[in-house]
């Protein structure tokens, strides 16, 4: 159970750490929105006038931190089960900030935020079953 757990909790970091950073990577290259055809309108109840910012915050804060947690889940770093709980909140954090700040509610917010959760409860089900941290 704990290893299916550990091969789920890495498949999801993986997946979201790479569309992250693919995601993250568009909108730094093309702040204007144009390469993933996200118009600059969506940002009208923002504080943000283009995509740079948040494209640098989900390149880093939901990209590379997944992938680096990832690793810390594949070597059984110390503290991967905290680490991956802490995962799972930051990326439901960006998702509730994301809709409220653009004011919708599409499919990759239910995704991603489902996501989220899951690494938060995956992480819990391995603290409950007192695996050493």
């Amino acid at each position: 159970m704990i290893k299916t757990t550990r091969i789920l909790i890495v498949s999801l970091l993986l997946f979201n750490g790479i569309s992250a950073c693919f995601g993250g990577y568009m909108l730094i290259s093309k702040p204007d929105g144009s390469g993933l055809d996200m118009p600059l309108s969506l940002l009208e109840y923002s504080p943000f006038s283009n995509y740079l910012i948040p494209g640098i915050v989900l390149f880093v804060a939901n990209g590379l931190l997944s992938l680096a947690v990832a690793f810390f889940v594949i070597t059984k770093s110390v503290h991967y089960i905290k680490l991956t709980i802490l995962q799972g909140f930051i990326l439901i954090g960006w998702i509730v900030v994301q809709m409220i700040m653009l004011q919708t509610v599409n499919y990759l917010h239910i995704i991603f935020g489902a996501l989220g959760v899951l690494l938060v409860v995956s992480g819990i089900l391995l603290t409950k079953r007192n695996v050493v941290t």
